[in-house]
């Protein structure tokens, strides 16, 4: 299996959500002063991306109302948060390049992208204080929870690295809050906003969580096998980083002594060749067949939120348009 192909028509982008949400991005005012503050929020913001997350809570909404206009300031909310995320994520991972481009710390240095960070945060709630009153308090609920839930998995992830035996189930775990939370709570806030009960909404979260574990799961292996160029990070940034991915736990579980051994000492080797370090790495991990044992996990993960949005009773024309959604996110090239 040398790549994930899902049995679905061609996917489809919701293009007029994504155009809706980039038009009132560029709407946001980032022209005061002081424009160190400012500008980085305004880089990050312009730099691209699919805007999956706050695609997924206008298709959400539009899965209960017609009125998919109330989403919007919740849209823009997770998508501000996301990469609020993303700015101090790479400050703790060192990453160079996001989206193909230059990261926030690596243009403006560690302390300007931290308070930047810190001033999108700001930003998000107040798009989240715009949210309609009757839906206030579940919205504002849902969305701590996943703030809270990101900052866990996050420091998770940083406590990985320094522990020397970590299960798959932890690190399912970890991923879970780290980014699977997010793709949740986006489909749970949007059906909110539409008008969904309860048991509606925990379906669709239920939805987005498995297909977040599946995205990460996807991540884990583009991490080794992607191309830079349409990765759009450094290829083999988490060997580097010496992460504890899914690929290096499982190759670790199976590895013989003397692999582990070598694998042990590629991510520990701060001052190794980071080329020579992805190379030795991935050679393990071709012997072990870990590529194919991470894409099994993305189909179970893939198929276990499916199977959570077909008992949600609702327009199936729509529900088809988050499977190509879903699709979409998973079917990046390897």
């Amino acid at each position: 299996m040398n790549s994930l192909v899902i049995s679905m028509a061609e996917p489809l982008q919701p293009e007029k959500f994504r155009q809706r949400i980039d038009q009132e991005l560029d709407a946001l005012d980032f022209s005061k002063a002081p424009q160190e503050l400012y500008q980085p929020i305004k880089y990050v913001l312009s730099n691209g991306g699919k805007r999956a997350r706050p695609v997924l809570v206008m298709m959400a909404c539009e899965l209960f109302t017609d009125d998919t206009e109330i989403a919007l300031p919740a849209a823009m909310a997770v998508e501000i948060f996301h990469n609020f995320t993303l700015v101090h994520d790479d400050i703790m991972d060192k990453a160079p390049l996001r989206r193909n481009k230059a990261t926030v710390h690596e243009k403006w240095g560690n302390n300007v992208a931290i308070l930047s960070g810190d001033a999108m945060i700001v930003k998000a709630y107040e798009q989240i204080a715009r949210c309609r009153t009757e839906y206030l308090n579940r919205v504002f609920t849902v969305f701590n929870d996943v703030a809270i839930q990101v900052c866990e998995g996050q420091q998770m992830d940083m406590n990985f690295q320094e522990c020397s035996q970590v299960s798959i189930g932890e690190y399912v775990h970890m991923i879970e809050l780290k980014t699977a939370t997010l793709l949740a709570g986006s489909l749970k806030i949007g059906a909110i906003l539409g008008g969904a009960t309860d048991e509606e909404a925990d379906l669709l979260g239920a939805f987005g969580k498995n297909i977040g574990i599946a995205f990460q799961l996807q991540d884990d292996i583009l991490d080794v096998y992607g191309e830079e160029g349409k990765f759009g990070k450094q290829v083999g940034g988490d060997i580097v980083a010496g992460k504890k991915t899914f690929l290096m736990l499982k190759a670790m579980e199976l590895a013989d002594d003397g692999d582990k051994q070598v694998l042990s000492s590629v991510v520990s080797d701060e001052g190794a060749d980071s080329l020579l370090q992805v190379a030795t790495a991935r050679k393990i991990f071709d012997k072990l067949h870990v590529k194919e044992i991470a894409l099994e996990e993305v189909h179970k993960y893939h198929n276990t939120g499916m199977a959570e949005l077909e008992n949600l009773k609702a327009d199936p024309a729509q529900k088809v348009l988050l499977k190509h959604m879903a699709e979409a996110l998973l079917n990046r090239e390897i």
